[in-house]
């Protein structure tokens, strides 16, 4: 039997992740897939990421909470868009080296794209890790102003409690970076001032499972036009497969 090219992801508590069962029905569908496997790296800390890095053919990685930034250092080289971003979602094998990449860039801004979403006059970003950075990214390169909003009261960043009427004023993207909401903790959501928000804001959240999270459902009392993450979750990861393509021919 040959021994199998080995992709996987990095997180922690990731048993419900999407890319297992994602790229395990891909390999499956095809008898040209037949030989590479898709695994599981559930760590408990980032300490623990050797042991995963010396798994034996290991050609690929995806990475999620809460690693996307503190992966950064484990790496021989990332690509000029990760290190603007600041955060890494895909690991490439690439002769002999650790090279990192950002896709989810890539599945946010074309699940934008596919579901019209444009002329946005402003950002909410709840959150500051690593899906977080992605955001402040993608709003810096398209000149749209943005806060962010954190638990944490900081010089850089809003508070919830600093949360006003004139902050949710015209078409502003509300973007959910936390894991609030995520299954099994349904009926948690962020502590935004719900009844602040207009019918002309957009709740994204990048949560996916469930589909219609909390934050979603109150957005759509109001009448906002919702979405969740899984569209951005597809994108990003043929994305990460098409720079794994490129080095297991």
């Amino acid at each position: 039997m040959r021994n199998k090219k080995q992709f996987g992801l990095i997180g922690k508590n990731i048993e419900y992740s999407f890319s297992r069962k994602f790229f395990s029905e891909k390999f499956s569908s095809d008898n040209k897939y037949s030989n590479y496997d898709y695994t599981n790296y559930d760590i408990e800390s980032i300490h623990d990421l050797n042991n995963v890095f010396n798994s034996k053919n290991l050609c690929g990685l995806n990475v999620t909470i809460p690693y996307k930034e503190k992966i950064i250092s484990f790496l021989d080289k990332i690509s000029d868009e990760a290190e603007q971003i600041g955060a890494v979602n895909t690991i490439c094998f690439e002769n002999g080296s650790k090279v990192g990449y950002n896709t989810d860039i890539f599945g946010f801004t074309e699940s934008l794209k596919m579901n019209k979403i444009d002329n946005i006059d402003s950002a909410l970003i709840l959150g500051t890790g690593g899906a977080a950075k992605t955001i402040i990214y993608f709003c810096n390169k398209n000149n749209i102003p943005f806060n962010v909003v954190s638990r944490q009261e900081s010089n850089l960043n809003l508070s919830y409690n600093e949360l006003n009427e004139d902050i949710f004023n015209k078409r502003v993207l509300i973007v959910n970076c936390t894991p609030l909401g995520t299954y099994p903790d349904i009926k948690k959501c962020p502590k935004l001032p719900y009844e602040l928000i207009n019918k002309e804001n957009i709740l994204f959240d990048l949560v996916y499972n469930p589909s219609e999270t909390l934050f979603m459902k109150k957005g759509k009392e109001i009448g906002c036009k919702t979405l969740n993450g899984y569209q951005m979750l597809r994108l990003q990861a043929e994305k990460s497969w098409e720079i794994w393509a490129d080095y297991i021919k």
